[in-house]
């Protein structure tokens, strides 16, 4: 993984971030002519290898054929968040940061230290799709595609109240928290299991955990507790929670429109669209990703049918990934 230094960045929110610094990594080679790359970035705690899954030869996300940027983003370590930054900007003091911030940095990261002007592609989950729509909106003459996967422009009011009440408030209401000035990560550990617990109960479909249809046995987990302590805690416990507070919040606020007219911004999209949506997902629901389909011009809306709903992203379902691996080829062959 590479580091990109940004300088001293300065906010939506006004607030310069001294020294900011925003991570990548890249699959394949860049073109003499630069016209061959792929933007793909992270979602919500997402590990730096937690898209390379998606990628390899053969498959659409070639890095034989295309040079992919998998760009980190503000709050998610090793990019620029508030465990790894200094006084007076550190831990509970960090500021805000927005998806546009993301995107405005992404964008230097492409132009100063690769000369790109053009993508062939920008995709992403969940909250990579956030960054997605805001890349569509924010720089129409450098995107060719989009691919929105279990994701929107803007989080529902269920998924603004899903990112407070279950990632946001049982870590902000430990008693060890302290606004933010809690003396290390270790002493929050009761609160981020508290956190992954709730995600374990809200974001599988419903009947994901029925009984008899255990879609997690057939993962490898040896019972229901095996399966949320070695699945949902090993996700979060390495996380630090001021920088999941602020990855939460800044999913929250998201708003490519920059809080103007939604269907305007979308219909200002000049990209090649295509959404994609999976049966079961609370977080984005496929009629929600429908609607936000009809207001791109041109866009292709895909449902596909799963078992593992937002969970998808995983790459769970061999079945899941055939599908999103067909949809992305259509869409680069477009």
């Amino acid at each position: 993984m590479d580091t990109f230094n940004l300088g001293d960045f300065t906010l939506r929110s006004g607030v310069t971030l001294p020294n900011a610094s925003l991570a990548y990594t890249t699959f394949g080679t860049l073109n003499a002519a630069r016209s061959n790359a792929i933007l793909f970035p992270n979602f919500l705690g997402g590990a730096p290898e937690a898209l390379e899954t998606w990628i390899g030869e053969g498959r659409p996300l070639d890095p034989a054929e295309y040079f992919i940027i998998l760009p980190g983003h503000f709050g998610l370590l090793p990019s620029s968040s508030p465990s790894n930054t200094p006084a007076p900007f550190d831990r509970g003091a960090f500021p805000a940061v927005h998806i546009a911030d993301d995107v405005i940095a992404q964008r230097r990261l492409l132009s100063e230290q690769f000369g790109i002007d053009q993508l062939e592609l920008v995709l992403g989950w969940s909250v990579g799709a956030l960054q997605t729509y805001e890349w569509a909106v924010r720089y129409p003459e450098v995107v060719k595609r989009v691919a929105s996967i279990a994701g929107a422009p803007q989080p529902s009011p269920w998924t603004r109240l899903w990112l407070r009440s279950v990632l946001e408030e049982p870590l902000t209401g430990d008693a060890a928290y302290h606004g933010g000035f809690y003396p290390d990560a270790q002493s929050m550990q009761a609160g981020v299991r508290r956190m992954a617990h709730g995600t374990a109960v809200t974001l599988p479909p419903l009947g994901f955990y029925r009984e008899g249809e255990e879609a997690w046995k057939g993962l490898g987990f040896s019972s229901m507790e095996d399966f949320i302590i070695r699945f949902w805690e090993a996700f979060w416990l390495p996380h630090d929670p001021n920088d999941i507070i602020a990855q939460a919040r800044k999913a929250r606020a998201a708003d490519p429109s920059g809080g103007g007219d939604l269907t305007e911004a979308l219909g200002s999209i000049k990209a090649r669209t295509v959404v994609v949506a999976f049966t079961g997902d609370p977080m984005f629901p496929p009629a929600e990703c429908a609607r936000d389909a009809e207001r791109i011009p041109g866009a292709l809306y895909r449902e596909v049918v799963s078992n593992f709903g937002h969970l998808a992203t995983f790459a769970l379902s061999e079945a899941d990934v055939k599908t999103v691996d067909g949809i992305l080829r259509d869409l680069l062959a477009t």
